[in-house]
């Protein structure tokens, strides 16, 4: 077909109701037109889809457009059918009879365009249909999908180079807005897109502003959910990690505006989950709080704002989601709530996605020696009975790895109805049966018949209407499908009510299924790098345009002069701007030595024993902490320690944040979830006054300014330093303060260092009630701590518990609703603290004794500090 001219291309745009392309349309366009196959990197809201929409219309044939979201296939079909364009889908939503139908359209050249499921390559009807008719493009949508290597890869999407090339390599083009260099190679590869046009169309979007506030606590991260929301109106989105934290906060929201907001995940049935999109892009709420469920296909160009309450596991999520505000090309902000805390729980999740081999073999192992068919037990259930360490996700992580490799299959919920699959082209599969079983013949030919042309897909029938169609006793059918089940194209799965999995061939021993478990911890390895990128972008001092640009492979590019760090000013908090200092001489030089002097003493007392403390553990020795851990360690034997005992802990925590932003120390893991902190060369330079610091901290203000005023007020002792100390004479433009604890350390480089793997073992574990603490310090709800954890709330309750005999904040609002804490409060100061039977009796509701002991702690503890 010759290509038709740029002309003729421009005068489809009528079709869809436009006037003028988008940037990089009508390059994609032409190209497709002339007969190159294609990749086009397109930004969030950019138009990818006119790019296979447009050449659909023009040319004769069909164009399939593979696509994950089910959920918004109906809406962009009902669009393209009211404009005229003949269009349908075909996905796991439509009837047997509906898809029968459809399947003909597409043989009988009925539709230009046909949306399907990536997961329809694994049904032969399907491949005979397409077979039988021309394909005169083959859109894949959501490309990434397709690389083990990128954020979201889906094994259906794994199916489509040898889909491709068994329907005789039509032209492609592959779509995605996030893809770096590798996924895209990856992808390109696997498609065997030899020489294709590449297109990318900047990842830059001008109008939105990327902004990061540090904010270690859930009370942090409120309230600069508060200043944006009373700083910017319009709609906006807020992302969060689960969906207990989405009804948190979307109530929270309501309760500060006055308006409503809604929560949306994938735990809401699925006309809830439309009405509240619907709500959102009519414009009757404004404000949307979300799980990653939300967004994927929402096209609402006014979207003024989207938060990241907690941060995503990778830059290419978050750059996705980011990019739904704006797409109207005025200013939007997106700004991402950073807390340390945050990467843990991912790291968590990370660990819980690749199970070792010795777990996956003994699900598998459990699992296939069952007597059950179908097993419809829950993954707790699993856990339990095998009293597994990992969480539930992980028993689900282990099942979707045995599905992956054809060891098990997944069931459908279905109300009391069995399922039978036959996999074979051969006409019948009664002529493999002897002349005697005349009863499996009977049943075989009945379902040969309810089958159909449905081969090699599951098949769910009602065992009740097969006997009644028979006139037979149920049990008697049943039998003879039990018996079917030995023929190997052959399988049945009795009937069942809710989720269940299948054990497809229970001979088979675990040694010999094919998982490449070499490979899964690439993936496992690539996942952390990409969590380590994400958290490279929350803490750079670069344009954090530019540090997408790069991660993305594009080379050229210009600082964006909105970003908080190209302009720190424009809706920045004061406690999280940027602090310029302007000489050895400027007063907060005085804080960054102290700091790095405590680094420095820890590493000098304990090198020997290869012993090292995070940053929590640094700032209490600073702030002069009396906490178990510091007198376990003797800690307040160091020089340095009380020289910050003026600061809240928290700011002191944030200034070593801030340390380890520039370089001057670094964060490292000798176990997993257990970040250290040590001095880096230029650190231990810096603190000598070898060196300078030139680079600007993101020091809290309240310690910015109260360092500035007690220097403008004059000297604070008699020596004219704070604490005593004295000017130091071997570098006095350090400020007023003598670090002889610095001054007396041996260089860095002669302080004996070993690789973490050799330090591994001398160093104490933390006990597992740290980590739920952990947890809930971060802001994480008792109910969240139980999924993440794999723990029973009595479980959270104890560690609640423990973490409080060990000094450490609980807050009982957590565990108790504020009415009930209310109602406590009345009553529990009347009894004798800690007499938990006479409290429980008064009590016009239930709550057990651990909750209650809990409470009485919490309110000890906090009579102890008063």
């Amino acid at each position: 077909m010759a290509a038709p001219t740029d002309t003729n291309i421009e005068s489809y745009l009528s079709h869809f109701g436009l006037s003028q392309f988008r940037r990089g349309q009508k390059e994609v366009i032409t190209a497709l037109v002339d007969g190159h196959d294609c990749v086009c990197i397109m930004p969030t809201g950019g138009g990818k889809s006119l790019c296979y929409q447009l050449p659909a219309v023009m040319r004769d044939g069909v164009t399939l457009v593979v696509s994950p979201l089910i959920a918004l296939m109906k809406d962009q079909v009902d669009s393209m059918r009211a404009l005229g364009i003949r269009a349908t889908y075909i996905n796991s939503s439509v009837t047997p009879e509906d898809q029968s139908q459809r399947l003909y359209g597409i043989q009988s050249s009925q539709y230009d365009l046909v949306y399907i499921a990536p997961e329809r390559f694994r049904n032969p009807r399907f491949f005979r249909a397409v077979r039988g008719t021309e394909v005169q493009l083959l859109a894949i949508d959501e490309a990434h999908c397709i690389s083990q290597w990128g954020h979201d890869f889906r094994p259906d999407y794994a199916r489509l180079g040898r889909f491709r090339r068994a329907i005789g390599n039509p032209q492609t083009i592959a779509l995605t807005a996030t893809a770096t260099p590798k996924v895209r190679d990856d992808f390109m590869q696997q498609l065997g897109l030899t020489s294709p046009q590449v297109f990318i169309t900047g990842f830059a979007r001008p109008n939105l502003r990327h902004e990061v506030q540090r904010c270690e606590s859930k009370r942090d991260k409120d309230q600069a959910l508060r200043d944006l929301l009373q700083e910017t109106s319009g709609p906006g989105i807020i992302y969060a990690s689960s969906r207990d934290r989405c009804v948190e906060v979307a109530r929270e929201i309501s309760r500060w505006t006055g308006q409503p907001a809604a929560a949306y995940h994938a735990g809401l049935e699925r006309d809830e989950r439309r009405r509240v999109q619907e709500d959102f892009m009519s414009g009757t709420i404004d404000v949307v709080v979300a799980t990653v469920a939300f967004g994927m296909g929402v096209d609402k160009a006014n979207v003024r704002f989207v938060v990241h309450y907690n941060m995503p596991g990778s830059l290419e999520a978050y750059y996705q989601e980011a990019g739904r505000a704006g797409r109207d090309g005025l200013t939007a902000r997106c700004l991402l709530l950073f807390s340390s805390g945050d990467r843990h729980i991912h790291e968590f999740f990370i660990e819980t996605a690749y199970p070792s081999r010795t777990t996956v073999a003994t699900v598998y192992e459990y699992m296939r020696c069952l007597d059950e068919d179908p097993i419809e037990l829950t993954h707790q259930q699993l856990k339990d009975r095998l009293n597994l360490e990992i969480g539930v996700d992980g028993v689900g992580a282990c099942e979707k790895l045995l599905e992956q490799c054809g060891a098990l299959e997944r069931l459908e919920p279905r109300q009391n109805m069995a399922a039978v699959l036959i996999d074979s082209e051969l006409p019948t599969l009664v002529d493999l049966l002897p002349r005697q079983a005349s009863v499996q013949r009977r049943v075989l030919q009945a379902v040969e018949r309810i089958v159909g042309d449905r081969r090699c897909e599951r098949v769910y029938l009602q065992l009740a209407a097969l006997a009644e169609s028979l006139e037979m006793e149920d049990p008697a059918v049943s039998r003879a499908l039990r018996e079917l089940s030995r023929l190997e194209a052959f399988d049945y799965v009795p009937p069942f009510r809710g989720r269940a999995m299948h054990v497809l061939r229970r001979e088979r021993c675990f040694d010999a299924l094919e998982i490449d478990f070499e490979r899964l911890e690439a993936l496992k390895q690539a996942e952390y790098e990409k969590l380590k990128e994400m958290t490279r972008f929350a803490r750079t001092r670069q344009c954090r345009q530019l540090h997408v640009l790069h991660y993305f492979g594009e080379k050229t590019g210009k600082p964006c002069q909105s970003c908080d760090n190209c302009d720190p000013g424009a809706g920045q908090r004061a406690a999280d701007e940027l602090t310029v200092l302007s000489g050895l001489d400027d007063p907060l030089y005085e804080i960054v030595v102290i700091a790095l002097s405590g680094v420095a003493r820890i590493e000098q007392k304990f090198s020997r024993r290869d012993i090292s403390f995070g940053k929590q553990t640094i700032a209490q020795m600073l702030c002069g902490s009396n906490s178990a851990k510091i007198t376990k360690w003797r800690l307040e034997e160091l020089s340095t320690f009380g020289l910050l005992s003026d600061f809240k802990q928290t700011h002191v925590t944030t200034l070593i944040d801030a340390l380890i932003d520039v370089g001057l120390v670094e964060q490292t893991e000798i176990e997993r979830f257990r970040p250290v902190i040590r001095l880096t060369d230029w650190g231990s330079r810096v603190m000598r006054g070898q060196d300078v610091l030139i680079q600007p901290l993101r020091i809290p203000h309240e310690m910015t300014e109260q360092v500035r005023r007690r220097w403008r007020a004059g000297p604070a002792s008699p020596t004219g330093s704070p604490h005593g100390a004295t000017t130091n004479a071997s570098n006095p433009h350090v400020g007023n303060i003598t670090l002889s604890a610095a001054n007396s350390i041996p260089p860095t480089s002669n302080v004996e260092r070993r690789s973490p793997a050799d330090r591994t073992h001398d160093v104490p574990r933390q006990p597992e009630h740290y980590w739920t603490w952990r947890l809930l310090d971060a802001g994480f709800s008792p109910l969240e701590c139980c999924s993440i954890r794999g723990l029973t709330i009595e479980r959270v309750v104890d560690h609640a518990t423990q973490s409080l005999d060990d000094g450490r904040v609980i807050r009982i609002d957590g565990f108790l609703p504020a009415a009930q804490i209310s109602h406590l409060d009345q009553i529990a100061w009347e009894e004798r603290p800690g007499h938990i039977r006479s409290v429980v009796s008064n009590l016009p509701f239930d709550v057990s004794n651990e909750i209650i002991h809990l409470y009485l702690k919490c309110r000890q503890s906090v009579s102890d500090h008063q």
